[in-house]
This record gives structure tokens, sequence and C-alpha cells, in this order.
């Protein structure tokens, strides 16, 4: 039967969100309705807000939650099992059939979009794709993050980049996503890892997750400093200059100056012997960006980028809530603000204004 839930909508003219009371259908053939336990509350999710649209739009992409209901075709869940809901399909390549993203009919008759799904909610419906099982003896407040920020940051180290022991690190942006990156370090032992922020608070956090070395790039230039921390001694690159730079440089911010700076900060490469570092762009941009191409071909660099840490759900979300488990990821310590569904607007606001240290979550 349809469900009733709480849902933040944002408005197609430019406003704050609302909440408001609407019906959730009856689940199609692959469908699966979710009672939600926490939601993140994600940075990305600025962008959709400042950005023109032409529809309402309901946002979230990260929630831990209960199934209560679910379509005739779903097979790998259950009513009454404990699920996390991402944006990210958990099994593309096993299960091919197209996804929808979610829409929600609001009680003006208009329909509000989402990107996939939309866990600023108490209830929502999403495709089976998006519906991960977990224990259900797992945390079920911290570990909503998993399915985006984790994923996106812990994966980019893990997957995109394939950090090895005794490779170098830098992570530009010291938020949630570029804490991620920090603790997946860490556990594949980089060394150094660097993380550069503008925030001497965020920096010093940072050391928490993994981070041996930091820069304040208000306060000096990020690309030298790194480079002064990273000389290889009597190792000369390409150009017959002193070897400096990092093996993986993220950006977990997108800003056309950090993009720039990663494809800087990453070592030269060594002609005949060994390429160049690489850039790994982890966060989502908002501009165009000018790189040196002569850079990226004479070194041998790379110049990449990532989408949700190339994780696979179903794969992958055992494996970070078993760090959490074992204290490799401490997520209490990452979330560092709850707020409740009709907090909303508070916690978008603290995202715009970057009081929030770590990650915040929506508690139901």
């Amino acid at each position: 039967m349809p469900t009733t839930a709480r849902v933040a909508v944002l408005p197609q003219e430019k406003g704050p969100l609302s909440i408001v009371e609407a019906v959730l259908p009856d689940p199609r053939p692959h469908e699966v309705v979710v009672r939600q336990f926490s939601s993140g509350v994600c940075h990305s999710q600025l962008h959709q807000i400042h950005n023109p649209r032409n529809s309402p739009v309901v946002l979230g992409h990260e929630s831990t939650g209960v199934v209560i209901a679910k379509g005739s075709q779903v097979s790998h869940v259950k009513e009454g099992d404990s699920v996390m809901v991402t944006w990210v399909p958990r099994n593309k390549a096993d299960n091919p059939q197209p996804t929808q993203p979610a829409t929600l009919k609001l009680p003006d008759g208009t329909v509000a979009v989402s990107q996939n799904v939309f866990t600023w909610a108490d209830k929502t419906i999403a495709d089976e794709q998006y519906v991960v099982r977990i224990p259900d003896d797992a945390v079920k407040d911290v570990t909503s993050v998993i399915a985006c920020a984790v994923i996106t940051g812990a994966g980019a180290v893990l997957y995109t980049a394939g950090v090895k022991k005794g490779q170098s690190v830098a992570v530009f942006g010291a938020g949630g996503v570029g804490l991620c990156a920090i603790a997946a370090a860490k556990v594949m032992e980089a060394d150094p890892i660097i993380a550069v922020d503008l925030d001497d608070g965020k920096l010093e956090f940072a050391r928490r997750f993994g981070a041996t070395a930091t820069v304040n790039a208000s306060k000096e230039d990020a690309v030298k400093a790194i480079r002064a921390m990273t000389e290889r001694t009597g190792m000369l690159d390409t150009l017959r200059r002193p070897m400096s730079g990092v093996d993986f440089a993220f950006d977990c911010i997108g800003h056309k100056v950090t993009m720039e700076q990663i494809l800087r900060a990453a070592r030269a490469g060594v002609l005949g012997h060994m390429s160049g570092g690489t850039a790994v762009l982890v966060g989502v941009p908002q501009t165009r960006v000018d790189l040196n191409a002569l850079d990226i071909m004479i070194n041998e660099k790379k110049f990449i980028g990532t989408n949700g840490g190339s994780c696979q759900p179903d794969r992958d979300f055992p494996i970070f809530l078993d760090w959490h488990k074992s204290g490799k990821l401490d997520l209490n310590a990452l979330v560092t603000q709850r707020y409740t569904l009709d907090q909303i607007n508070e916690a978008v606001s603290a995202l715009e204004a970057g009081s929030i240290q770590g990650r915040a979550i929506l508690e139901f």
C-alpha cells in the first residue's frame, strides 16, 4: 500500500528547502521502499541547490534504513532487511538492466526529480540497484556516509589510483571526502600522506585520520611546500631537475586552482626509467581548467577523474563497514554534526559556511 513520507523538497525557483508530506507509491517490480535511519548531508548537493533547475528537486544520496516494501522482481532484499541507499549501482556488471532515477509526486501535483535517489526524507523509494543489503547488527547512524563520502574518497585511493605501500600522497581538501581519502591512504601504508587545506583546524583534524604532514595553502604555496617535503636525494627527472612531488595528488574540492595544483604537485617522470605521478580529480568541478599539456607529455604525468571512487557497492560496502568496526576508519570522529530533517536548511547553511569540520548527517 502507498506510504506517507516527510521529504525535504527544493523548489524550482530559488529558495530554501521545505518539508513536504507526500505519498510514496507502491513499489514497481524493481523498486524498494526504505524507512530511513540516517542520511549524509553531502557538500556536492550545494551544486544542485545553486544551479538553475526546471522542476522541484529532492536531494540526498547516502543513507541507512530498513526495507518496508519491495517490488515483485526484487530478490536481493526482503522486508525487514537493513540496507544502505546509494547513488552508485550496486552491481551493474551482473545486472545491466536500465535504472530509473526516483521521482516524487508532490501534493500540488508537480513532480520533483532526483539524481538517481533521494535520502533527505524519513522514507524513500529507489530502484533496487541503489539499495544494498548490510548486516542487521551494523551501526545505523554514522555508517550512512559510506554510501557517498567514503566510497568517493577511499575508493579514489584504493581503486581509481591504486595506491601502494610506500607511495606518496597529497590530498587537497580536508573535508569529509578528503578525510576518507587520507584514511584509505593510511590503510594502504602510503608515505608521506600530506593534507592540504586553508584551515588549520581541519588540517589538525586530518592528522587523526592518517595525515603525516599538512600544508595551509592560505599561508604558503601548496605545490612548493609539497615538493620541499618530497625531494628524492640523488634523483633527477627527465629535465635533469632534482626529483620531487608526490606519486598521487587528489583534489577533493574541484576548484580551478586546486585542479591545476594537483598536476603540478605530482612528481615528474624519468625518461627511460619511470613515468610521472598521477593527479586525481575527486571533487565535482564547476569550472573549466587550464592544464600544462607539455608537463603531462614530457613528464609522462596522468590527470584522471574518479566518479564514486570507482566503487562497486555490493563488493565495497562490507569492506568499509569492516574498516569502521576494526577502527581503520573512525566514522564516529568523521561525523561531527547531526541534524533532524526539520533542521535541513541549518545543515545546508553550515555546509555553505564551511563550518562542518568532518561530515554532517540527518537522523530520523
